[in-house]
């Protein structure tokens, strides 16, 4: 047991909503229900193409299963404070094994939410 798995537990129910949004192509929400921080570095339009360039080859995620959890306090890029890195192991339409990574903050009302999601 790591002194930082209720961080780690927080955070994946947290994203646990959040990919739903990006299978069924809303971008709109998916970003609004981002970070401050992600927002501010990402606006609306380029989240939506940025979506859509990372989805294109693979198609929508058919499914995925939890793999890892990591709380840090730092992160290349990115202001000190708490943030989990998820990592999920996805069936995608045209891809069988891909792998999501969902970044988690923590902000100043204590809520966690998205500040970085990469398929690759």
């Amino acid at each position: 047991m790591n002194e930082h798995d209720g961080q780690v537990d927080e955070a994946r129910a947290a994203a646990e909503a959040w990919p739903a949004w990006v299978d069924r192509g809303d971008a709109h929400e998916a970003w609004r229900r981002a970070s401050e921080l992600f927002r501010r570095m990402v606006s609306e339009e380029k989240w939506r193409e940025s979506l859509e360039r990372a989805q294109l080859p693979v198609g929508r995620a058919v499914s995925r299963t939890f793999r890892s959890g990591t709380y840090t306090t730092e992160l290349p890029g990115a202001p000190d404070g708490e943030y989990v890195v998820l990592e999920y192991a996805t069936t995608f339409e045209r891809k069988r094994n891909g792998v999501e990574t969902v970044t988690m903050q923590r902000e100043a009302d204590g809520e966690w939410r998205l500040s970085g999601y990469y398929i690759r």
